[in-house]
């Protein structure tokens, strides 16, 4: 900073050598003027430790609000406005009334942009609810007459547009995740189970095999929002499953101890140029293209509340060979850590 400080203070630092070289000019060219020429010299040594004392001593004040800016700007606490360091200078003074009003301004916009999502979040959920009302008599008609065909038909395409509604709501919530987490112990061969019972009939009806590997194993987790996330990959496996094939899904214990979950379908796999963006939002990939049926939105909203969650999420597939998603829970002290910083 101080190389900088003199750099906007050169202007200054020109004038005094300008000065003192004029002075010296007029002791040389004055013959009336009779001084020694250790006296000039002495005299301008002097000269010069007086300004950069003088240099030194302004660059302290000077800086010293720019300084505790600075120092704010590391920080990045909230609520920096408060803290802002007292003025010395008027212009100082002027810099920090900017400060304070843009900080207000950004407070306000802040405020009525949390409305707003507020306000729409609020809508869609209650949209989300009015559109399962209908959506729970057709189910009872459906089970009314499971005997039939054509309503297994209906059954397969009502249960698309349930995971659709589903997925709506659960996108609504994703913003206050931290706060619906309800932490317990639970068996993961169970939570798959439940969500493979929820995609039976589209099993069903695409005469698809869902085959269970490995030992009951029990992780610490939220078990709503650890559904969501099976939910998502199972259904991609299924959607691009071919008909008759068949889904694994395997629970083990790494060396390490930490608990996972694989799924794996037989389906046509992922090209390895598509493998790292599996996870983008909005991402369908050529695979999803062909089918004409993905929106991008299952895999990313999986990785997102995955990543609130210390779960992590990987991908390996063979183009032809079919995908194998893998879900790495945290161990139970990286999960308490993680739950104890929100």
């Amino acid at each position: 900073m101080f190389i900088r400080y003199i750099n906007d203070r050169k202007s200054w630092i020109l004038f005094f050598i300008a000065a003192v070289g004029f002075i010296n000019l007029i002791v040389w060219l004055d013959q009336g003027i009779a001084v020694e020429f250790t006296s000039v010299l002495y005299f301008n040594m002097l000269l010069v430790v007086s300004f950069i004392a003088f240099l030194i001593w302004r660059y302290r004040v000077e800086t010293r609000f720019t300084k505790a800016l600075s120092s704010l700007m590391e920080a990045g606490i909230d609520g920096w406005y408060i803290a802002l360091p007292d003025t010395t200078f008027s212009y100082d003074e002027i810099t920090k009334a900017m400060l304070l009003q843009a900080a207000e301004n950004w407070s306000k916009e802040s405020s009525e942009m949390k409305k707003v999502t507020i306000h729409e979040g609020d809508y869609i959920a209650s949209w989300v609810h009015e559109v399962k009302t209908p959506l729970t008599a057709m189910k009872l008609t459906i089970d009314e007459h499971r005997g039939n065909p054509a309503f297994r038909k209906i059954e397969s395409e009502w249960l698309r547009l349930h995971l659709l509604v589903d997925q709506q709501l659960s996108i609504s919530r994703l913003a206050s995740i931290e706060a619906d987490y309800v932490i317990e112990n639970t068996n993961l061969q169970k939570l798959a189970s439940a969500e493979v019972r929820e995609l039976a009939s589209w099993c069903m009806d695409k005469n698809i095999a869902v085959e269970f590997e490995g030992e009951g194993v029990e992780v610490l987790t939220d078990v709503k929002w650890c559904r969501f996330i099976m939910r998502q990959l199972l259904t991609n496996a299924v959607k691009y499953s071919p008909a008759g094939g068949t889904i694994t899904i395997s629970t083990s214990i790494k060396p390490s101890g930490i608990a996972s979950l694989s799924i794996t379908d037989d389906g046509p796999g992922i090209k390895p140029h598509d493998l790292p963006r599996v996870f983008d939002k909005g991402f369908t990939g050529g695979t999803g293209r062909i089918h004409n049926a993905a929106t991008g939105l299952g895999l990313y909203l999986a990785q997102t509340v995955a990543a609130k969650m210390g779960i992590t999420l990987t991908v390996k597939s063979t183009t032809g060979n079919g995908t194998t998603m893998e879900i790495v829970f945290p161990t139970e002290n990286e999960f308490d850590q993680m739950v104890l910083k929100r």
